[in-house]
């Protein structure tokens, strides 16, 4: 399989080119990769302006094959670039049919849908899932989906399938639903790109959507920052023409070519090996999960390349067990009072399994932990989240927090889904929400001078 990215870049490289070009470091090594470091010169194509016949163009529509798309488009800024395009052009699908800017979403949305949903003034209306102990958790069934729909006039349904614990919502269904209503069906797929090439393929570009997001940094063999933007042969063709120009409103006018470069290359292992290594991948990972489980360990979750461990049963919180496996060298993906996230690939070697294996037997086995995380309830609603991001805002203290109206959301990545969102008043309830996940201060709408 061609890679023409990769060999335009080396071929150039090899040349010995004088480079009186970006970037500054002219392909001098101070790190190791910098030979191979270019920018859109002359025959390199331009990311978002593309040739319709040049490498990034050719590498975009074998990605686009690979994964049975009518149209994919590369991202060097991850999936939060791709989520922020979704939003854009689901704000052109609403004013093309006449339809409200609005948006029906999964609660347990990264923040980037929300400051996209923001910056672009499209409404948003919450789904809670049907139950949860967790903010990260978005199980939604397509019952309740489409009784809010029956209710709510919106333009796309936003979903987050894999939540960031592993759960999986039925996407086949909902999507019927949203064929059924004419809404558009937008699915935040990050931490799934590899389900296209298990056995039977679960990606859902072949289970109805019209767009998703893939972060291929995340499962796949590619350097941080590698995302595509999946187009569906469903998806209106108005919006198919529009994907650059979404990119293009967001993105930066410097991309890493060493990460257009990992994309490009990853095509080739796609479409090799990778599925069987893949499925052995599954296989040891399944063999783990029930050995744990025999062990009398809890797990959640159901997606095939995720661990999640809850470990409050055997008299440890996330963060402790996090922490002991952190002394034996062994890093978690995240970790919080009640769970522990651990990622695999096709990369990972057999022996990685038997390391794991080994370092959980190794943890004591304590009173069971009986706290759990305070109920998870809505929150008054006073701004719309534009108007509280775009507000003048302060920092405090939470206890001084109550009663103030949350300015910008207090939560880092991972795992990057707000406690509360942005416009709504902050809570008793809610401090206790923050202070069990550690957020010792929030920023809040500042009040007007006297």
């Amino acid at each position: 399989m061609t890679q023409p990215i990769c060999r335009f870049v080396q071929e150039y490289n090899d040349a010995a080119p004088l480079r009186l070009h970006m970037p500054g470091h002219k392909g001098k090594s101070l790190l190791g990769p910098e030979a191979l470091d270019i920018t859109e010169i002359r025959g390199a194509d331009v990311l978002y302006n593309r040739d319709d016949k040049g490498i990034i163009r050719q590498s975009e529509e074998i990605a686009g094959k690979l994964f049975g798309t009518a149209k994919t488009l590369y991202s060097t800024e991850g999936s939060s670039l791709c989520i922020r395009a979704m939003v854009y052009l689901a704000s052109l699908y609403a004013q093309k049919r006449n339809r409200p800017k609005k948006i029906l979403a999964g609660r347990n949305a990264h923040k980037v849908f929300l400051s996209a949903c923001a910056l672009l003034d499209v409404a948003i209306e919450w789904v809670y899932p049907d139950e949860t102990e967790s903010i990260l958790s978005g199980r939604i069934s397509p019952a309740r989906l489409d009784e809010m729909l029956e209710r709510e006039a919106v333009a796309a349904v936003y979903l987050t399938s894999p939540d960031y614990l592993g759960n999986l919502i039925n996407i086949t269904e909902i999507s019927k639903i949203c064929r059924r209503r004419k809404v558009l069906l937008l699915v935040d797929h990050a931490h799934g790109a590899y389900r296209k090439f298990l056995p039977i393929s679960s990606h859902p570009m072949d289970l109805g959507v019209d767009l998703c997001c893939d972060s291929a940094h995340k499962t796949l063999p590619v350097l941080t920052g590698g995302a595509y933007l999946h187009f569906s042969a469903s998806c209106p063709m108005e919006l198919q023409a529009a994907g650059e120009r979404a990119m293009t409103l967001f993105a930066s006018t410097s991309p890493s070519y060493l990460i257009l470069q990992s994309l490009d290359a990853a095509n080739g292992l796609l479409a090799g090996s990778f599925s069987q290594k893949l499925e052995e991948t599954v296989k040891r990972l399944d063999a783990l999960k029930d050995e744990l489980k025999n062990e009398g360990w809890r797990l959640a979750g159901e997606e095939e390349l995720k661990l999640t461990l809850l470990p409050k049963e055997r008299g440890m919180t996330g963060e402790e067990a996090a922490q002991a496996l952190e002394e034996q060298q062994i890093f978690c993906e995240f970790a919080d009072p009640d769970t522990m996230v651990m990622m695999f690939s096709a990369c990972n070697e057999p022996e990685d399994f038997v390391r794991l294996h080994k370092a959980l037997h190794s943890l004591p086995i304590r009173k069971a932990i009986a706290d759990k995380p305070p109920h998870i309830s809505t929150s008054p609603v006073v701004m719309t989240p534009r108007q509280a991001m775009l507000s003048p805002a302060e920092s405090l203290p939470l206890q001084a927090c109550i009663g103030r109206i949350l300015a910008s959301p207090s939560v880092s990545c991972p795992p990057a889904v707000p406690i509360l969102v942005c416009g709504e008043r902050i809570t008793e309830e809610a401090i206790a929400l923050f202070e069990y996940y550690g957020i010792r201060q929030c920023d809040v709408v500042a009040e007007p001078f006297s």
